[in-house]
């Protein structure tokens, strides 16, 4: 999965943090540093909110906080 951050941002860091210490694997991407990223984050969920979190199998969970992310994982079966 790749997380989609902008850095100083309270909900990415929220966000990794949670995942990282429940053992999710991802790719943290910086779309301050990369304007591509930016782009490929506002192409994939048409937004430019983050963090934005885009799996491997095409779901993507938009403009979030842990308190979205967690039923989100659940609902997907999405386990570290």
């Amino acid at each position: 999965m790749k997380v989609f951050i902008k850095p100083g941002c309270p909900w990415c860091v929220e966000a990794t943090r949670w995942l990282e210490s429940n053992g999710y694997e991802f790719e943290e991407v910086d779309v301050t540093a990369d304007p591509d990223a930016f782009d490929e984050m506002q192409r994939l969920s048409d937004q430019t909110k983050a963090p934005t979190m885009v799996m491997e199998d095409g779901l993507i969970l938009a403009d979030f906080g842990v308190e979205e992310l967690v039923p989100f994982l659940k609902e997907n079966n999405i386990t570290a």
